[in-house]
């Protein structure tokens, strides 16, 4: 699997890209035929002290799947929107049929 990361208007980090690839790495190991991980991170104005949003969308067999979390940091955002990814990668797991 291939990861690509944007940081958007924004600098980049590199404790962030090594976190996030080692949480999609291991993703991957439950998961062998997702291709492709396109991950952006957004830092937004917010007066709830939130604004830091992880987006990931993952390209697989069939349609791609996309999850977003907006959290007060961008460890929590990534590691929710990678939650929600598995769960959505189990239930695309169990629609699969065996020949």
């Amino acid at each position: 699997m291939t990861v690509n990361i944007q940081y958007v208007k924004m600098l980049s980090s590199d404790t962030m890209t090594e976190y996030v690839k080692k949480k999609l790495t291991k993703l991957e190991t439950n998961f062998d035929w997702v291709i492709n991980a396109n991950v952006f991170f957004k830092l937004e104005n917010d007066p709830k002290g939130e604004g830091h949003i992880c987006e990931i969308e993952l390209s697989l067999p069939g349609p791609k799947i996309f999850a977003s979390s907006n959290e007060t940091n961008f460890e929590l955002a990534a590691k929710n929107s990678i939650k929600d990814l598995a769960k959505q990668l189990e239930k695309r797991k169990a629609s699969f049929s065996k020949h």
